[in-house]
């Protein structure tokens, strides 16, 4: 049960960039890395055999077996030399095998070219079922009970983040593609194309079915997407395809598009370059290739003490080495100046109310922090809805007294999936 705060009134009126047909700027392609990096999922057993081995020589669009217990197949970006299989250490401490490549120059594996334009979905799976932005797509195909409603996304959830706003404006026909490939593969009821009103006629050009949302912040977050747009609310902890409806962005509906259009699996991903004196540029870039050679090309240079964050200024994660590689949900790279990262504090809670106040979902913010600063996770989550949070930041965007909210928050709900994991395990 959600706990009313106090008082609650307008959130902050946070606009997101409005993209605009004449603003768009050219995609710059990033040249291919000497080395790329992929970050893949822990295989089982009975599925790890089909990786391949160090030393062993893959072509791109090569599918390279099964990603762990899911049904996708990750496929290799790039045509090379397999290098070595390490672990990676990434947000949150989370692990994950990572498998360098040394690249050469490019030969395509043919293998996905001879499926045709209407391949069938167990055809598709081993090479798309992880797209640019969506690397669960193999999961929304098998979901049981199948989706009934479909959702695009056609606008980034973060501020400063126009990667699927580009897509809109320049991709319109690999979109119609898409959807019509998505519709064929997932048989939903009714599939969605959710965009700002400035996109408006460009989602008409698809066929689709399309909804408006309002510019402002959190409204392209999917569960204020369900509350606004569709009239249902999701309950805390709750999983939105549990309700029959699936949410995909306007990048991977795209990618699908191409994908049918050139006979070839999705390898790049469209990312949005925000630079330190906040202009950006979007840049198109091979899945695994490392930051530091981005900015390299794009001429950008960090010093001791700046920021690097993959993703936008709300809910972007820090990383700690330009070695990192760009995944296929890296929509983008964030470079902060040393001086304009805000400063956190160990101050405690003054009970003002600016992040009741802010919160979307309604949550007693005030209330919440003051358990999880002294980890009593299980409490935060059973007695101040832990679980409803959206993951916005806006409670720390509004908060006096510099105290990192969101990532109390993120911590915590790091730990009950933790103590979840742990207690399944021992069951």
């Amino acid at each position: 049960m959600i706990k009313r705060p106090f008082f609650c009134l307008a959130t902050p009126k946070l606009q997101y960039p409005v993209l605009l047909d004449g603003e768009k700027d050219a995609i710059r392609e990033i040249p291919l890395p000497s080395k790329a990096t992929l970050l893949l999922e822990q295989p089982t057993a009975d599925t790890g055999a089909l990786l391949p081995k160090p030393g062993d020589r893959v072509q791109t669009g090569q599918s390279l077996g099964r990603a762990g217990e899911s049904e996708g197949h990750w496929v290799s970006t790039v045509t090379g030399s397999i290098g070595a299989i390490a672990e990676h250490t990434g947000y949150l401490g989370k692990t994950s095998p990572a498998m360098s490549i040394d690249v050469e120059e490019d030969e395509w594996d043919e293998t996905f070219s001879k499926l045709g334009d209407t391949p069938a979905r167990e055809d598709v799976v081993p090479y798309l079922g992880a797209l640019p932005d969506y690397p669960r797509f193999a999961a929304m195909l098998s979901a049981d009970p199948p989706l009934k409603t479909l959702i695009i996304l056609g606008m980034d959830k973060d501020l400063m983040v126009t990667t699927n706003q580009l897509v809109m404006l320049t991709q319109g026909e690999n979109l119609k593609k898409g959807i019509a490939l998505l519709k064929s593969l997932a048989s939903p009821e009714e599939v969605l194309l959710v965009v700002p009103p400035h996109l408006h006629s460009r989602a008409l050009e698809t066929e689709a079915d399309v909804r408006l949302i309002e510019p402002v912040y959190p409204a392209a977050f999917p569960r204020m997407i369900m509350k606004h747009n569709m009239k249902r609310s999701v309950p805390a902890n709750g999983d939105i395809a549990e309700m029959g409806v699936g949410f995909i962005s306007a990048e991977a509906v795209a990618a699908l598009g191409e994908a049918i259009s050139t006979g070839n699996p999705p390898v790049h991903k469209i990312i949005t370059v925000i630079r330190k004196d906040y202009t950006s540029e979007h840049v198109k870039a091979r899945i695994g290739t490392p930051v530091g050679d981005i900015l390299g090309a794009l001429g950008i240079e960090t010093g001791h003490g700046d920021g690097l964050v993959l993703g936008g200024p709300m809910t972007g994660e820090a990383i700690f080495s330009e070695d990192t590689p760009v995944s296929c949900n890296t929509d983008a790279i964030m470079i902060q100046d040393k001086g304009e990262i805000p400063f956190y504090s160990d101050n405690q809670c003054i009970n003002c109310g600016e992040c009741v106040r802010a919160c979307p979902a309604h949550i007693p913010i005030n209330m919440l922090v003051r358990l999880l600063e002294n980890g009593l996770y299980e409490e935060a989550a059973g007695n101040y809805d832990l679980h409803s949070c959206i993951d916005c930041g806006l409670c720390s965007y509004v908060c006096i007294g510099q105290i990192p909210v969101f990532h109390y928050i993120t911590m915590g709900k790091h730990e009950m999936a933790r103590m979840r994991t742990l207690e399944e395990s021992h069951a």
